[in-house]
């Protein structure tokens, strides 16, 4: 049997799942639902809830797949007791590993289009509408989607088809300390634009006035949403970097320390997006316009406009190529699981697999824009992030959850005693109710949430 390969250092296991977690959305949504929600006030709740949800289901997550030391396909099978039948999750969880990346890839190629465009002084000059106008000329050609998906699609699996220390963790490491380096620099600028502190006070001065006026409710459940969202849980995302670590540190102190990273890329994000709104007087919008609209443009009204816009689409791409590694390199092992195929072989066959099944995506904007799965102006990739981020997440997280407390799974003492192997914070045996009884209600809750949200 093949010796299992592993990752080389805790520092590098500690950046390949942070960059994991740390996606777009840190930066398109964080951002903007902190600033409508209340501020400082929103941000506490939703560390609150990160701790007592997100730290918990991703301590799961690595234990399991460090005590099968296999890929998040096989993981299950190897913990379960005879004629279980939890590994049917593996199958679930492979399937939203390539449904994420059938939109993540589209999206991913679209920083890396806009960091060319900006490098080259593209929106140098350019007045407001021209601007505005880039991104839909962007996504409505069809060649410019598809040649920059697969450029994505190939970048990636290139890493990870050299390996889990040479390519996977040596370049994601570099990406991730180049990311840590671009954002504070990107911050500090924002922070000396002539009426940025005004934009910093609206972001983090805690308001309970407009929380109030949204509902208090409301801006609980919009904090455990992100709390929740934001670190991919569910699908064995996490899982496959537990299977490749020592047994040398407890695991929950390893989650809480990807989840300070994860957040500390969000709420930095948002440092380099308010102050800099504030000095030009634009709203901080949510989503791809304020990446490929507001942005672009406020860059353009800066001395220096295009080295900030380029550093920022950099610091975009490698949030986002983060991710697509970790997910990349998921795949890549369950199909080695899968099939018994090599570490190249299945990077190969993958990439025609992926450009394939990312293609809806990247003509859903102009060949295949007549297809509007939630009505007139939704797109394919409206439903991709639906079923992954509203179904297979919160279910997937569940049923790692009920494995891991449940007599009927892998069970409470197992998983505490592997979350707990090693030096660090542990898993308090006082949080046995609270795991098996409370937070499979919080999920469910919020996996109703969502299917409320999205038809009623």
């Amino acid at each position: 049997m093949e010796q299992r390969e592993t990752l080389g250092s805790r520092m590098g296991f500690i950046l390949l799942s942070a960059g994991c977690a740390i996606g777009i959305g840190n930066v398109w949504k964080f951002p903007y639902i902190t600033g409508q929600y209340g501020g400082g006030a929103f941000v506490l709740i939703y560390l609150f809830f990160l701790i007592i949800m997100g730290a918990p289901i991703m301590t799961m997550e690595f234990a399991i797949g460090r005590a099968s030391r296999k890929s998040p396909l096989l993981s299950c099978k190897v913990l379960e007791k005879p004629g279980q039948k939890w590994h049917f999750h593996g199958y679930m969880a492979m399937a939203g590993n390539y449904l994420l990346m059938m939109f993540y890839t589209s999206v991913t190629g679209w920083m890396l289009y806009y960091f060319i465009q900006s490098a080259l002084g593209r929106f140098e000059n350019a007045d407001t509408a021209q601007v505005t106008a880039a991104f839909p000329e962007m996504t409505s050609n069809p060649s410019v989607m598809v040649i920059f998906m697969i450029i994505t699609v190939i970048l990636g699996f290139l890493v990870c088809s050299m390996g889990v220390q040479k390519g996977v963790e040596r370049i994601t490491k570099i990406m991730m300390i180049a990311l840590f380096l671009l954002i504070v620099v990107l911050a500090v600028h924002s922070l000396t634009l002539e009426n940025g502190i005004e934009g910093l006070k609206f972001y983090l001065l805690p308001d309970f006035e407009r929380m109030a006026e949204i509902g208090i409710g409301e801006t609980i459940v919009a904090a455990m949403n992100q709390a929740f969202f934001t670190l991919s849980l569910g699908i064995g995302a996490m899982a496959i970097f537990g299977s490749y670590i020592n047994k040398k540190r407890a695991l929950f102190g390893e989650s809480v320390r990807v989840c300070v990273l994860d957040t500390f890329v969000a709420i930095f994000s948002g440092l380099i997006i308010f102050p800099a709104c504030s000095s030009f007087g634009v709203a901080a919008d949510s989503g791809p316009n304020l990446i490929f609209i507001t942005l672009p443009n406020i860059f353009n009204h800066m001395a220096g406009g295009r080295l900030w816009g380029s550093l920022f689409f950099i610091f975009m791409a490698f949030a986002a190529f983060s991710t697509i590694i970790a997910v990349f390199e998921n795949i890549i092992s369950c199909s080695m699981d899968l099939t018994g195929a090599s570490r190249k072989k299945a990077a190969l066959i993958n990439i025609v697999i992926m450009i394939l099944l990312s293609l809806p995506c990247a003509l859903g904007f102009n060949v295949l824009s007549d297809i509007q799965p939630f009505g007139a102006g939704s797109t394919i990739m409206d439903l991709e992030d639906f079923l992954v981020s509203n179904i297979i997440l919160p279910i997937g997280s569940l049923i790692y959850l009920l494995f891991c407390v449940s007599k009927r799974g892998w069970g409470w003492k197992n998983f505490t005693e592997e979350a707990n192997t090693g030096t660090g914070l542990k898993i308090s045996g006082k949080l046995r109710f609270y795991m098996t009884y409370i937070l499979p209600v919080i999920i469910l809750f919020m996996f109703l949430i969502g299917i409320k949200d999205k038809f009623f």
